[in-house]
Parts: C-alpha cells; sequence; structure tokens
C-alpha cells in the first residue's frame, strides 16, 4: 500500500513542475507593463497654458483666504470664550461675533449703553431670550 502523503507531495512537485514560468519572460513581461503604464500617464497629461495656471493660483488664493478668515475667526471666538466681552465697550464687531447676534442686534446694544448687568438686556427688551441665552455665558457689564 502506498503513503497518500508521499503520493500528494510528488504529485505537487510534478504540477509546479508543470506550471514554471521562466524568469527571463517575468523579467520582460514586467519592464513592457512599467514602460507601457509610464507611456500612457505621460500620454494622459494635458499641457497647461499660463491662462489656466493663472486661473488656478487665483482661485486657489482665494479658497486659501477665505479659510484663513474663518480660522481667524475660530481663533477670535475661542478666546472670547475664556474671557467674557464687556457689553460697555465692546465694538459692533465683536457683537456680531458673537452667536446669534447680528449687525441689527450690535447696534441696539451699543445703542443702549451703558448697562450694569448682562440681564439689562433682557429686562429692557434689546434681545430676545433665546439670543440672550446664547450669548450669556460670553458677556458681562463693567463699570
Amino acid at each position: 500500500m502506498r503513503n497518500p502523503v508521499a503520493t500528494n507531495r510528488r504529485r505537487a512537485q510534478d504540477h509546479h513542475s508543470l506550471v514554471k514560468i521562466p524568469s527571463q519572460f517575468v523579467n520582460q513581461f514586467s519592464l513592457g507593463a512599467v514602460i507601457w503604464l509610464l507611456a500612457m500617464s505621460v500620454a494622459c497629461m494635458q499641457p497647461r497654458n499660463s491662462q489656466d495656471l493663472k486661473e488656478r493660483t487665483a482661485e486657489t488664493t482665494a479658497a486659501a483666504k477665505r479659510d484663513a478668515k474663518a480660522i481667524a475667526a475660530g481663533i477670535k471666538e475661542g478666546w472670547s470664550r475664556d474671557k467674557p466681552l464687556d457689553l460697555n465697550s465692546a465694538s459692533k464687531e465683536d457683537l456680531v461675533a458673537l452667536p446669534g447676534i447680528g449687525a441689527a442686534d450690535a447696534d441696539r446694544i451699543i445703542d443702549g449703553r451703558p448697562y450694569d448687568s448682562p440681564n439689562d438686556l433682557l429686562s429692557r427688551r434689546i434681545l430676545s431670550k433665546g439670543k440672550f441665552d446664547q450669548i450669556a455665558d460670553r458677556v458681562k457689564a463693567k463699570k
């Protein structure tokens, strides 16, 4: 009786010897594939004229400018969270940077000065309760 493990090994060895591909063919095929991919990538590249380059540069610069403004606004908001904004001395720009406060709200806040307390914004009906609740922890009234 034959050993089935030895028979299977022999069959596997015979199978591998039949499927061997010459290494020279593999190397030539690989080199050919690389050259073909390189040629296709170069052929697909479109030459850019100077006007196209100028337009793309302008678009990228505009996007960077918008992003920089957003970052600056975020930093400013982050700083204002740590120290409350004084209602009696804040500029219109500072007030508009508060959440929910628009230009008209900022004008009403400035026109209503001086304040003894941030709650004066509610008692004098300068802001609605909803808007006041959004900024209550970010404002103070210095005398």
